[in-house]
C-alpha cells in the first residue's frame, strides 16, 4: 500500500480532522475507519458534533491498538469488549450483541473486524443512528435509510427483533423525539408501547431524562411522546393524575394541569438557557413538580375551580419523583433541596406582590432561608407565562428587585453574631449559646440589629432581661 503521511497531533483539532487522521492511519495498516452514531446524525443535521465514535473494520484488536498508539495516548476502557479512548475519541471494532440476561448490562458483546457494515449497523437503535461516514471519501453508508428518515423527521427502529432487548432505548426514543422534533414511526410506536422500564437503575433513568429536560429546546415534545408510549406511568407516575385535572378557565385558559405543566416546562427551558447544568436542573425539575399536588387539592366552589394548599401537597410527590431518579446534588448544587423548596414556595412572589405595600423586609430574609430567591423568581416567570392567554407577570421584576436590594437573592444574611461573641459575654459553652444566637438572628432578619456591635449589645441586654427586644427598625417596610 502507498505510504500515507499522517498529520501531526494538533491540540483542539476538529472532530472531522481527527476522524481523518485516524482513518489515514487505519488505511495505511490495511483497515477502514468509519465515523458512526450521533456524530454522523448531527453532522447531517448541520450541527456541530462533539462526541466522535469510530468503528474500525479489517484490523484485529491487537493490531488496532498498535495503530492507535502511534497517534497518541490510548486508554482502553471496558473489560469484555475494549473501547480505546484516543483523546476524546472512542475507537472500537464493530461488534454484535446477544441478550443473555435482564437489564441494560445483560448482553454478551463480541467484536468482529470482518463484519460487513450492514450487520454492524443492525445493532443500532434507530435508523438515524445507523449511518456511517467515511472520512477519507466523504461518503455515507446508510443501509437502513436513516438519511431519508432524518429528512422526514421520523424516528424508526432498525431491527424490531432485537430493539426491545434494551429497555433504555424506549427512553432514548423519548429524548430524541424532543431534541430533534421527530415523530415516532407507527410500527415502532406499537413495538415500544409493550416495553417495560423496571429493569433500569435510577442513574440510567436520570441520564435520559436529563437530556430530555436540559438538552431539548422543547422538552414538552418528549413528554407528549412519553405519554403516548406509556412511559409516564412508569417513570413519572405522579404526573398521571394531572392528565385531566381541571383548572379555573380564567387563570388557566389552556386547559388541564398536564397541559399547563408542559407549557411551563418549555418556558423554563427557553428562558433559562444561560444557566449551567445544576441551576438549570433545578428549574426544569421544578417545572415538572410544581403542580403535582393539584389533583389532591382541587375543589369546586361557587362555580370556580380552586386548589388551595397544592404547593405543600406536592412536596411528598416531588420527593418520590426525585427519589426515583436518585436526584441529590449536581455540580455542587443541592438540586433536591431547591426543587422541593420551589415546589413549596412557587406562589410566594405573586403573594408578596399582592401585599407589596405592607410586606416587611424580614419576610424576604426569612424566605431566603428556605429557597434561592433568584431561582424562585426565574421559575415564577416560567409559571406565569406557561399559560394560555396574556397575563401581567411584572410581579417577578418587583420581587427580585426587592430581594436584590436586601442582598438576599441567593442566600439569607450571614449571622452578625457568632459563637465567639456570645462566649465573650460570659455565656458558658453549651445549648445556651445556640439560644442566644437564634434569638439575635431573628432580630437581625427583622432589621432590628444591623451591625455586630448592635447584635452583641442586644444579646447582652437580653441575657440580663429575657423580656428585652430591640425596637423595630425605622424605614423597614411594614406588614407581613
Amino acid at each position: 500500500m502507498q505510504d500515507v503521511t499522517l498529520p501531526p497531533a494538533i491540540p483542539n483539532r476538529t472532530p472531522e480532522a481527527e476522524a481523518r487522521r485516524i482513518a489515514l492511519a487505519v488505511a495505511e495498516a490495511g483497515g477502514r475507519a468509519l465515523a458512526v452514531g450521533g456524530f454522523v446524525r448531527d453532522r447531517l443535521r448541520g450541527h456541530a458534533a462533539k462526541d466522535l465514535d469510530v468503528e474500525v473494520f479489517g484490523l484485529e484488536q491487537a493490531r488496532l491498538a498498535e495503530v492507535l498508539h502511534t497517534l497518541g495516548r490510548v486508554e482502553p476502557v471496558g473489560q469484555a469488549f475494549p473501547v480505546y479512548k484516543l483523546g476524546t475519541v472512542d475507537v472500537a471494532l464493530p461488534r454484535r450483541e446477544s441478550k443473555q440476561g435482564r437489564g441494560h448490562r445483560g448482553f454478551v458483546v463480541e467484536g468482529d473486524p470482518h463484519m460487513p457494515y450492514v450487520e454492524a449497523a443492525r445493532r443500532r437503535d434507530f435508523t438515524i443512528n445507523a449511518i456511517a461516514w467515511d472520512p477519507l471519501t466523504d461518503a455515507y453508508l446508510d443501509p437502513f435509510n436513516g438519511r431519508a428518515d432524518l429528512e422526514a423527521r421520523l424516528l424508526r427502529v432498525v431491527d424490531a427483533r432485537t430493539f426491545t432487548d434494551d429497555s433504555l432505548r424506549l427512553l432514548r426514543a423519548v429524548q430524541f423525539a424532543a431534541r430533534f422534533a421527530l415523530r415516532v414511526d407507527t410500527d415502532s410506536a406499537t413495538l415500544m408501547r409493550g416495553m417495560r422500564l423496571d429493569d433500569l437503575p435510577a442513574e440510567r433513568l436520570w441520564g435520559e431524562v436529563e437530556k430530555l429536560l436540559l438538552v431539548a429546546e422543547r422538552p414538552s415534545l418528549g413528554f407528549q411522546v412519553a405519554r403516548d408510549l406509556g412511559v409516564i406511568p412508569q417513570i413519572f407516575p405522579e404526573m398521571v393524575p394531572l392528565f385531566d385535572c381541571p383548572q379555573d378557565a380564567e387563570w388557566h385558559p389552556e386547559g388541564d394541569v398536564w397541559t399547563h405543566t408542559l407549557m411551563v416546562i418549555d418556558e423554563a427551558r427557553r428562558r433559562n438557557a444561560d444557566l449551567t447544568r445544576g441551576p438549570l436542573a433545578v428549574l426544569m425539575l421544578s417545572a415538572v413538580c410544581h403542580d403535582l399536588g393539584k389533583r389532591l387539592t382541587t375543589i369546586h366552589v361557587d362555580g370556580r375551580i380552586k386548589s388551595p394548599g397544592h404547593e405543600a401537597a406536592g412536596v411528598p410527590l416531588a420527593t418520590a419523583l426525585l427519589d426515583r431518579f436518585g436526584i441529590h446534588t449536581l455540580d455542587g448544587i443541592d438540586v433536591r433541596r431547591e426543587v422541593l423548596a420551589i415546589t413549596a414556595e412557587h406562589l410566594r412572589p405573586s403573594a408578596f406582590w399582592k401585599v407589596r405595600d405592607t410586606v416587611r423586609d424580614g419576610a424576604f430574609r426569612r424566605l431566603a432561608q428556605r429557597v434561592n430567591l433568584e431561582w424562585l423568581t426565574r421559575f415564577s416567570v416560567a409559571d406565569c407565562h406557561g399559560r394560555g392567554g396574556t397575563f401581567d407577570c411584572s410581579f417577578a421584576d418587583w420581587f427580585i428587585t426587592r430581594a436584590r436590594s436586601l442582598g438576599v437573592e441567593h442566600q439569607p444574611p450571614a449571622p452578625l453574631l457568632l459563637g465567639r461573641h456570645v462566649l465573650a459575654l460570659g455565656v458558658a459553652p453549651g445549648p445556651a449559646v445556640g439560644r442566644v444566637l437564634a434569638t439575635v438572628y431573628e432580630w437581625q432578619l427583622d432589621g432590628r440589629v444591623r451591625t455586630t456591635d448592635e447584635a452583641a449589645e442586644a444579646a447582652a441586654q437580653w441575657l440580663r432581661d429575657p423580656s428585652f427586644a430591640p425596637p423595630p427598625a425605622s424605614g423597614d417596610s411594614a406588614g407581613a
